[in-house]
């Protein structure tokens, strides 16, 4: 099952597009974080998904909010995916899948993450308007 709204945030480290580690509970305190889950990246709705994301960073970091995409790719895949793209924020090569169990995520999901704990989140994401759905979102946080 999906977290709750309320419930705490994983809190661990994760392996990211360019191999590096990225503690999470770091991550959440320096703000507000959209972590969003697709299936595979360089699929046709996980890149719409990602490009209207990257498409509008600046009103996401305007307000307040880092962006994270997390999928179960190699960090090889997650690295092309992101440089084919352009992608302008950081992806989580999740492969051992712990980030997506932790989560209770089984598809396209995405949450926002408020002092540590699920302050938002989308069970069935729409990749055309992911931004515009998490930036009015964000209005009732």
């Amino acid at each position: 099952m999906p977290l709750e709204i309320g419930e705490n945030a994983p809190s661990m480290s994760v392996v990211t597009d360019d191999g590096s580690l990225l503690d999470l509970s770091t991550l959440y305190a320096k703000g507000l974080v959209l972590v969003y889950f697709y299936p595979k990246a360089d699929t046709p709705g996980c890149t719409v998904q990602a490009c209207n994301l990257r498409d509008n960073i600046t009103g996401l970091n305007k307000a307040g909010v880092t962006v994270i995409g997390v999928s179960a790719d190699s960090v090889d895949a997650q690295a092309k995916f992101k440089k084919k793209y352009n992608l302008n924020f950081v992806l989580v090569a999740d492969s051992e899948r712990a980030l997506i169990k932790a989560f209770g995520v089984d598809a396209r999901q995405t949450f926002i993450v408020k002092d540590g704990k699920v302050a938002w989140r989308q069970l069935k994401a729409t990749p055309k308007t992911q931004a515009a759905d998490a930036l009015a979102a964000l209005k009732g946080l």
